[in-house]
């Protein structure tokens, strides 16, 4: 089993999600991160002059997937998150150890 973690534009969450129940995943987690990268980021107006936050708003989606379903996943997510802008989607894979309780 993988964990697999995408982080995508907030826009593309609703089609993701569709397009991963398709395929048989049915469970996911989505948390809202912050990203503090090389780019601008957005555009904010503070007591009238505009000025350029630095961080911009992402969704991360977590699956966790039988070997057999990864390709499809990160296949299926690619296809619907992914814009012309870089950065829009961020596919990261790791192995799943489930610790005894």
């Amino acid at each position: 089993m993988k964990i697999i973690e995408a982080v995508i534009n907030a826009a593309k969450l609703h089609e993701v999600k569709a397009a991963l129940h398709k395929i048989g995943i049915e469970k996911i987690m989505v948390s809202q991160i912050v990203i503090n990268g090389r780019k601008k980021g957005n555009a904010a107006i503070h007591r009238g002059a505009e000025y350029m936050a630095g961080f911009m708003t992402k969704i991360k989606v977590e699956i966790v997937a039988a070997d057999e379903l990864v390709g499809r996943v990160i296949e299926t997510i690619g296809e619907i998150a992914s814009t012309e802008r870089k950065g829009d989607c961020r596919i990261l894979i790791h192995p799943f150890i489930d610790a005894p309780i």
